[in-house]
């Protein structure tokens, strides 16, 4: 069942922008998201998966965070909306260890097991290990449609 384009648009600048969507969702006012936790993967996490599925594990790896906020997202389009990063993502340079990264996921900022919002592949691959510093470019793309 397809939803509608304006929809679209509206769901991921909520999610990604913190914008009020009007007489459907507003931002938490209590203790709302600030950040949008970016995590990558060897293989696809999968509809049931989490962030920690499958998560690369090179020496030095941390998640990146990027403000939920149109200074961190653009999001563009209607039917389909898109999503992307304002500036790149760069994580940590690896100091050791290995690991091909093929997937990246979004979720609420936080370590282990959190839920993911979206996921995508990585093309071309990332091979990390000593010395490699994984980027995900502003070419990287969530596509809702």
């Amino acid at each position: 069942m397809a939803i509608a384009g304006a929809t679209e648009t509206a769901i991921l600048q909520l999610i990604y922008n913190a914008t009020a969507w009007a007489n459907y969702a507003d931002n938490a006012a209590a203790s709302p998201q600030t950040n949008i936790s970016i995590a990558l993967h060897t293989a696809d996490p999968g509809t049931g998966g989490n962030q920690a599925t499958s998560e690369v594990a090179y020496t030095g790896y941390a998640r990146a965070s990027v403000a939920r906020a149109t200074g961190g997202w653009t999001v563009t389009g209607v039917g389909p909306a898109n999503c992307s990063p304002v500036s790149n993502i760069t994580f940590p340079a690896g100091s050791g260890g290995s690991g091909t990264v093929t997937n990246f996921s979004t979720g609420k900022t936080g370590a282990g097991a959190t839920p993911i919002l979206w996921s995508g592949t990585v093309t071309p691959n990332i091979v990390c290990g000593s010395g490699v510093t994984p980027v995900l470019t502003t070419a990287t793309t969530i596509t809702l449609s």
